[in-house]
């Protein structure tokens, strides 16, 4: 069984493999079951999340994550992920690898993905409102589907935006803190939120008529990025219908009438295999809301096994 550590599932994930992996299982499918949710006594309000995915003679991957809010007292990160990679056949162990980096970037490759679908073709200035870990991908991801040319950050920390914008000037991008988040969306064409906020911080009236909204937090009932006036009159895509189910995003605006789950337009199944055309121009608000699927987990880690 390989091994592969942080750095290795990293480097057998580049965005320029990895987004056409998970477009190639988008079309072809896979049994991915809801994830199981185990609550660890004993912990201090420590669970386990179990996330199986398979795909009849291929590969049977388990993502384990372990999700244990007391270890900031023990001054320990609060998720530890790890996946397992099976033969669906035998059941014999094939790898075993870094789960916060399969999640973290099949996130973020599966919102460039939708962009590649939704978003206007001649996108060229993306705002990126959420600075961590998942935030400081969202460029790489979308510079392999998009002509992006400058990039905003933001975060509630200042400081954080800043660090961001420094690491992605190193890294090439015509990059530059936003310390007006108006502002800043109202010159974006696309606007990424990768945060874990509970009230919503993005306005409809900010955005562009053109501009894409590419929501990766509110993966909760309790989470929520967008108000409601970003999705009147816009195109609305989701991964996965569990969007439609877990996302305070969707669900909050959907208990008060703004939009019925018949309007979303189309899933990234729909979209990857052509029985939905997306963006047709330059013209209309889209968005796209993410909350994740081991279907994306199991597409990265059989390309990192097989790279």
């Amino acid at each position: 069984m390989k091994i592969l550590d942080d750095r290795q599932t990293r480097e057998k994930l580049p965005f320029a493999k990895l987004i056409p992996a998970l477009r190639d299982m988008f079309q072809v499918g896979c049994q991915a079951p809801p994830r199981h949710v185990h609550e660890i006594e004993g912990s201090g309000g420590g669970m386990t999340l179990i996330m199986p995915a398979w795909q009849t003679g291929g590969f049977l991957g388990i993502k384990t994550v372990n999700v244990f809010p007391g270890n900031q007292a023990r001054a320990l990160p609060g998720l530890f992920s790890t996946y397992t990679l099976y033969d669906a056949q035998t059941g014999e162990p094939r790898a075993m690898l870094d789960g916060n980096e399969i999640t973290s970037r099949r996130t973020v490759a599966a919102s460039a993905l939708a962009a590649s679908y939704v978003a206007s073709p001649e996108s060229k200035t993306q705002l990126i409102a959420g600075c961590g870990r998942v935030g400081s991908l969202v460029a790489h991801a979308y510079r392999e589907v998009l002509p992006i040319q400058r990039v905003l950050t933001w975060d509630r920390d200042p400081e954080a935006a800043r660090r961001l914008a420094h690491q992605l000037q190193t890294e090439g991008f015509d990059a530059l803190a936003a310390t007006d988040l108006a502002a800043a969306v109202g010159v974006a064409d696309v606007v990424t939120c990768a945060t874990l906020s509970t009230e919503p911080f993005i306005c409809g009236a900010w955005l562009q008529p053109h501009a894409h909204l590419d929501l990766i937090g509110s993966f909760t009932p309790q989470m929520r990025e967008a108000h409601d006036d970003c999705f009147r009159g816009a195109a609305i895509y989701i991964d996965t219908d569990d969007a439609l189910r877990k996302s305070g995003d969707l669900l909050d605006p959907m208990s008060r009438g703004v939009f019925k789950a018949v309007d979303v337009v189309a899933d990234l199944t729909k979209l990857a295999r052509g029985e939905v055309s997306g963006r047709a121009g330059r013209a209309g608000r889209t968005v796209f809301k993410s909350v994740g699927t081991a279907l994306e987990d199991l597409a990265a880690a059989t390309l990192a096994y097989r790279s």
